[in-house]
């Protein structure tokens, strides 16, 4: 039996992330997604410990202090953050685990589990992030450019990551997500450097 991997799975704003992550999770019994501590507030229709742990600041910090979070960071004016024991408890039953955060937190995990997977989903253009914030209809004209400056600036570290998916083709994106995490693998030869192409195309 092959011994439980940890999965860093991280996106721009818009990039398709979660919707990805949750049809893995139907795909894959063997997978389990860790849930985050977050200090935002619940968005219409989110659960508390079904989406996040909602927590104030104060417990926040207070279990930083207490060295609790396997990595934490502070995006768009709200803290989020991994709990060591909820991940270590995963792995210890077996399962494979799935994080979704943002660069910053890769970093810290890959400090931690130097041989996990890190994983970064790549829009097909720019202009198609824009266009799927939008049709989201949750933020503002103003918060929409505010989300592109900031997924400008996640892309630029999208060469961090071990592999790149491109979501155009969502079938396409979860079956090539779902080859990387069963077998270390994405898609035929040559993929993997097309889409380091596209994060050039991305970045210019």
């Amino acid at each position: 039996m092959n011994k439980p991997k940890l999965f860093v799975i991280a996106a721009p704003s818009g990039g398709g992330k979660t919707s990805l992550i949750t049809a893995l999770l139907k795909r894959d019994d063997q997978v389990s997604l860790s849930i985050s501590h977050t200090t935002r507030p619940p968005r219409p229709g989110e659960i508390d410990g079904v989406h996040y742990h909602f927590v104030d600041e104060q417990t926040f910090i207070d279990r930083v202090e207490q060295d609790a979070f396997l990595e934490y960071a502070r995006v768009y004016d709200h803290w989020y953050g991994t709990s060591r024991t909820t991940v270590e408890g995963i792995l210890e039953r077996g399962y494979d685990v799935l994080l979704d955060i943002d660069w910053q937190g890769a970093r810290q995990i890959k400090r931690n589990f130097p041989n996990c997977c890190t994983i970064f989903i790549l829009p097909p253009s720019l202009e198609a992030l824009r266009m799927r914030l939008s049709k989201r209809a949750q933020d503002s004209e103003e918060v929409i450019d505010r989300r592109m400056r900031a997924a400008r600036a996640e892309l630029s570290h999208g060469g961090e990551f071990d592999y790149l998916i491109v979501n155009d083709d969502f079938d396409q994106a979860l079956a090539d997500l779902h080859s990387i995490v069963r077998t270390g693998i994405l898609g035929p030869d040559g993929q993997l450097e097309r889409n380091h192409d596209l994060l050039a195309q991305l970045l210019k």
